[in-house]
């Protein structure tokens, strides 16, 4: 059972609200101090970073860790929702120091700012050729479109044939379900990285771009996870900026994509960080394997957040490798929906729209997102 944070209120509980009504707890959490100590998911105290400033220096310290290896020696790991640790698959998300950098150098030129703008026609095909396919509805664009177009985009980047689209749908559906659904949908997302690597796509040039010594199934371990993280994170906030869109109106859609991934960014707080040594954070001394959270749904209003989507996608070493593919994405698909798609509406007042906080440090996202009118506009030279 969580106990209650220092601050009264424990930031992990699960819930539905309204969109624009904000989590529980929250300010509370920010008025603690810079750091809070709470009682996390999986039982011990974690360390609760609420500030802007700290959060740089912390997703900046080499003392502070993404290995699970140093994960508290009681966690069980799924309940704690860790990836395996960095000596067990290899990932951008849990090395560190040399390996890290050679992984973040074979990723960094394929998911360049110039490589995604190449790509930003097609992301709109993509968007539009799925959006048309849905019907004029009415139509649930959480359950229809949102996981369905990041896994397109990034599977069409890779190589994996539009028709394994299916495949991968399944595959991050089962990764939710019980140990044997994980197994079989990891045994789907490793036949899904061979066939794109068989394929001309970013997956053979990433396997081109790795070190001699990586392996096959290591690669396909690389490929998983810009598939399921990708849509596991573009998708919750594909849904928020769609939904900003049809009830606001889009504007500078860039703009309304980073003010979304401020507010409501793919997860309330970072992936867990461990410190490695004894680390002291604005006066609270941590002992090695203390639990490390940045708090990035709180940081939202802060003026040390930076420009843009603010810590959305971290910062530091471990900045989201994917960020310009994923700010890509989000733009082409809200372009499309306002643009080629003027008739789209709700189809509940937007006051009945809730939220889903799954709890944890998983990210929230709409249970529903019903819209009519998916009409194409009729483009200039069609009969």
């Amino acid at each position: 059972m969580l106990q209650q944070s220092s601050h009264g209120a424990c930031p992990f509980v699960a819930g539905t609200r309204r969109p624009d009504e904000p989590y529980p707890g929250r300010e509370a959490l920010r008025s603690a101090g810079p750091v809070v100590l709470a009682e996390a998911p999986a039982g011990g105290p974690v360390a609760i970073v609420t500030t802007a400033a700290l959060a740089r220096d912390v997703l900046g310290d080499p003392r502070i860790v993404k290995d699970t290896a140093w994960a508290p020696l009681g966690w069980d790991p799924r309940a704690a929702e860790l990836e395996p640790t960095a000596a067990r698959a290899l990932s951008l998300t849990t090395t560190e120091g040399a390996p890290h950098a050679a992984l973040r150098r074979a990723h960094a030129p394929m998911l360049s700012p110039r490589r995604m703008r190449a790509r930003r026609d097609a992301m709109r095909d993509t968007a539009r050729e799925l959006l048309a396919g849905l019907g004029e509805g009415p139509v649930d664009l959480m359950a229809e479109f949102t996981t369905r177009y990041p896994l397109a985009v990034v599977g069409d980047l890779l190589g994996v044939p539009r028709a394994m689209l299916d495949d991968a749908v399944e595959a991050c559906r089962r990764m939710f379900g019980d140990e044997a659904d994980v197994a079989a949908a990891m045994g789907g997302f490793a036949r899904i990285a061979a066939t794109a690597m068989q394929h001309e796509g970013l997956a053979r040039e990433l396997r081109e771009r790795l070190p001699t010594d990586v392996t096959d199934e290591q690669v396909h371990y690389l490929l998983f996870t810009l598939l399921f993280v990708g849509q596991l994170t573009t998708g919750p906030a594909l849904g928020f900026a769609l939904a900003r869109a049809l009830t606001e109106g889009a504007g500078d859609t860039a703009a309304l994509v980073d003010d979304v991934l401020r507010r409501d960014p793919p997860a309330p707080f970072t992936l867990w960080r461990f410190t490695a040594q004894e680390v002291e954070l604005a006066g609270v001394v941590l002992p090695p394997r203390t639990p490390v959270l940045v708090d990035v749904a709180g940081t939202a209003d802060d003026p040390d957040a930076g420009p843009g989507p603010g810590l959305a996608f971290g910062a530091g070493p471990h900045l989201c490798a994917a960020v310009h593919l994923a700010r890509a994405e989000l733009v082409a698909a809200v372009d499309v929906l306002v643009t080629d798609f003027p008739d789209a509406r709700l189809a509940v007042p937007a006051t009945d729209l809730r939220r889903v906080d799954p709890g944890g440090i998983a990210g929230s996202r709409l249970a529903a997102l019903p819209v009519h009118g998916l009409r194409p506009r009729e483009r200039s030279g069609s009969s």
